[in-house]
């Protein structure tokens, strides 16, 4: 495999992990703190109602776990097409 088609690989493998990341962004901020919030708050964690919860801090809590995760993920990826900076 020549150097241009491994450098196209990689992107499609940073789009691929980019929006999965971000559907998973939307299924907690949107779906689970908007429009399912109703459903959810039929149960509770940690004392509150699991939708308020996810309206409130979920989703900030999830985007900052999301970021470390991509973070993680790009690293190795770095490395195995060897553009990684030291």
């Amino acid at each position: 495999m020549d150097r241009q088609q491994e450098l196209q690989t990689y992107w499609k493998h940073n789009v691929r992990y980019i929006a999965v990341l971000l559907c998973i962004w939307f299924v907690v901020s949107y779906l689970c703190g908007i429009i399912f919030v109703d459903q959810l708050d039929r149960f509770k964690l940690v004392g509150f109602p699991v939708g308020f919860w996810f309206a409130n801090q979920g989703a900030e809590i999830t985007f900052c776990l999301l970021i470390i995760v991509y973070v993680i993920l790009m690293n190795r990826l770095d490395r195995k097409f060897n553009v990684f900076e030291d």
